[in-house]
């Protein structure tokens, strides 16, 4: 995240909505309200192929087209994004990791056809590739050229673009897949280690120098609902940071070692039921990373009350960075010292922490460091396990949450009053005219100047050269994302990160009262069928990569008796299809959280069917409006599940009703007999 000036550590931080959608113009006038109504950053979401590194035209795109993001697919896309706003005064961050270097390259571009000093622009790309391996998903290529990539960046900014925060380490994803705080923070400072190591032995940066660097990099956090730990987490990063920086990296200059962060607060936790509730989660979560001025952001985004249900409408956004403004102007927050200090709680909280933390990176120091612990899938592993604790306690009703497990009975809310129209909704035309406008610009640029561009970058990606210029050169020359991602793909590979299911402990424990009447059920159910054993495809089709739900499914399923195959993310209908037929499976369940269900859930039922197995039957999972839920259930879609139903031990009961619907049996399984009876 771009930050204030760094003696403004009282001023109000950097003020955002996190926004961008349908297209590049559509986008460019979203941001100037937002800015024409005080807000002081931009910060830019992209949508998925832009992401993964697809053009609009790719099969994969299919249906994620401008739905959680802007497409950007060419220099004519950044140039429209940032028409008429003048690049040397933004503040401009770009949620963007595996295509980060492209992005900027179109930015720096687009700068420089302005007329800006390179010198005087100020931003972020997030470029943190590692927790996209187990969080997030938008990778495009193996963990190993992935860091290459961030180190060129890095080096490159310190030279180039000197006010540029080139990374901006995320822990956010990583509460969200299931990090405990020392999780968090050991993770996270776990991935500085790497990427710092990395730029340091690529030589790139003279070693007197290193220090400007290590001052540039930033961290993205997330905040939480549990207050206290929440502020002695950021505590703990404080201490451990400054101490990496003096006694790893020799940083003696106090401002360079200061732990620099932005803040989104926590989107997932948002309810879709009774979401008004979600206001004041919102304004306690911003709390976390404000009160505390030793630990206080220096950028804060929040998410809008019905994120949980779709896209927010600008009105939405509005609301968010209103509660912003009444905090930083209304309040004399920010006239006082740490209220903080001193406290003995607040000391041993974020003592623990530390001690935890520091625990666990040496736990993945004796790996090899960040990029083995990812490969060998132990951090996803040790996510996933902490998440399904986390639903466990939900469940038990040991963890409340309000209006979901507890509190339950509530009144028509004004807020939904509308219904599908209290959410921004993209129409499907903007794909298509997406895919048509992409294809039409690689028919007018000059082809030869974007051919001998991308072999500059297939020739420069086979040595250590520093892949920048390549890519500055293929921006000019007008390369499509999805061309410079695919000359990369072609000397890098491609990669499909470890689940971490296999290895993932179960939250379910000694097998609770009705986690053991599923299980029995789904043992007499394969049995009356004459399976060795209930077998369940969970799938990801499209480039969603919002895995957590689906990984929770998939191991409490196996926590229920089925017999699970999970192959990850970002998998094509007709990979589905292959796999469920290859594999003799009872039943396929769907994740899709990004908004595409309307287009790829129908591929895959037509897929079936094609193949001569429209008798299996499809669930779906994800965020799906009612009317939509009709639409896909009329087209033979068996059971939705939206995130209402959070017993995930009740889901896989109607899993087996669905199975012993489509197999013609009754709908309970005869009951187990008794001993002599």
């Amino acid at each position: 995240m771009p930050y204030p000036s760094d003696d403004a550590r009282d001023r109000p931080w950097v003020m955002r909505t996190y926004a961008g959608h349908s297209s590049a113009r559509a986008s460019n006038e979203l941001y100037r309200r937002n800015l024409e109504k005080g807000q002081t950053g931009l910060s830019v979401a992209f949508d998925l192929p832009t992401q993964t590194g697809y053009d609009p035209d790719h099969e994969l795109a299919k249906g994620e087209v401008g739905k959680v993001g802007v497409p950007v697919s060419h220099i004519g896309d950044m140039r429209a994004l940032f028409d008429g706003i003048p690049l040397n005064d933004a503040n401009t961050s770009m949620t963007i990791n595996a295509t980060a270097m492209y992005m900027l390259a179109l930015y720096v571009t687009v700068a420089d056809e302005h007329g800006a000093d390179r010198e005087k622009l100020a931003g972020t790309t997030q470029n943190d590739i590692v927790k996209e391996y187990l969080s997030r998903g938008t990778y495009a290529f193996p963990p190993a050229p992935s860091v290459r990539l961030i180190t060129d960046m890095i080096a490159w900014t310190y030279l180039n673009v000197p006010k540029w925060n080139p990374i901006n380490i995320c822990s956010y994803h990583l509460q969200e897949a299931g990090a405990t705080p020392t999780q968090e923070v050991a993770y996270t400072l776990s991935t500085a280690i790497a990427v710092l190591d990395a730029v340091r032995d690529s030589g790139q940066v003279p070693e007197e120098k290193f220090g400007q660097v290590v001052g540039r990099i930033s961290f993205f956090v997330n905040a939480g609902l549990h207050f206290i730990e929440e502020i002695a987490k950021l505590r703990a990063f404080s201490q451990l940071w400054d101490e990496l920086c003096r006694e790893r990296y020799g940083v003696s200059d106090e401002k360079m070692r200061r732990f620099r962060y932005g803040v989104q607060v926590n989107s997932l936790g948002l309810t879709e039921a009774q979401p008004e509730n979600n206001v004041q989660r919102i304004v306690l979560e911003m709390l976390a990373v404000t009160l505390s001025r030793d630990a206080r952001a220096r950028a804060v985004q929040l998410p809008a009350w019905n994120e949980a249900l779709g896209l927010p409408r600008p009105w939405d956004q509005q609301w968010a960075l209103r509660m912003q403004q009444v905090l930083a102007y209304e309040t004399d927050l920010l006239d006082h010292d740490d209220i903080f200090a001193g406290s003995h709680v607040m000391e041993a909280k974020t003592a623990a922490i530390v001690e935890g933390a520091r625990a666990e990176m040496a736990k993945v120091a004796e790996m090899g460091g960040a990029v083995p612990a990812v490969d060998s899938g132990y951090m996803k592993s040790q996510l996933v396990s902490s998440l399904a604790r986390r639903r466990q306690r939900m469940e038990s009703g040991e963890d409340v949450v309000v209006g979901v497990n507890k509190f339950t009975s509530t009144e028509p809310s004004p807020l939904q009053a509308e219904g599908a129209e209290a959410i921004f909704t993209v129409e499907k035309s903007v794909e298509e005219e997406a895919a048509r406008a992409v294809q039409e610009w690689r028919s007018s640029r000059d082809q030869e100047a974007a051919d001998a561009a991308l072999e500059h970058l297939r020739t420069a990606a086979g040595t250590d050269e520093n892949l920048m210029e390549a890519t500055l050169e293929c921006a000019r020359a007008g390369v499509t994302t999805g061309e410079w991602s695919g000359a990369l793909r072609d000397v890098f590979g491609s990669y499909r990160a470890p689940t971490g299911v296999s290895a993932a402990s179960s939250g379910a424990g000694e097998a609770p009262e009705e986690l053991a009447e599923v299980r029995d059920r789904v043992r007499r159910t394969a049995e009356e069928m004459g399976a060795g054993s209930l077998r369940m495809l969970v799938g990801k089709p499209g480039l969603d990569g919002h895995s957590n739900g689906a990984e929770q499914i998939a191991v409490r399923a196996r926590d229920a008796g089925f017999e699970v195959i999970y192959q990850g993310i970002r998998l094509t209908p007709a990979e589905i299809v292959a796999a469920a037929v290859q594999e003799g499976v009872h039943v396929v369940g769907l994740s899709v959280l990004s908004g595409s269900h309307l287009e790829v859930v129908p591929a895959v039922l037509d897929g079936l069917a094609r193949a001569g197995a429209d008798d299996i039957p499809v669930v779906v999972g994800g965020i799906i409006p009612p009317a939509d839920a009709e639409q896909l259930e009329r087209l033979g879609v068996q059971r939705i599940v939206t995130p209402k139903t959070y017993s995930l031990t009740g889901i896989m009961g109607e899993f087996v009703d669905v199975v012993r619907e489509a197999n013609g049996l009754d709908a309970a399984p005869s009951p187990t007999p008794v001993a002599g009876g």
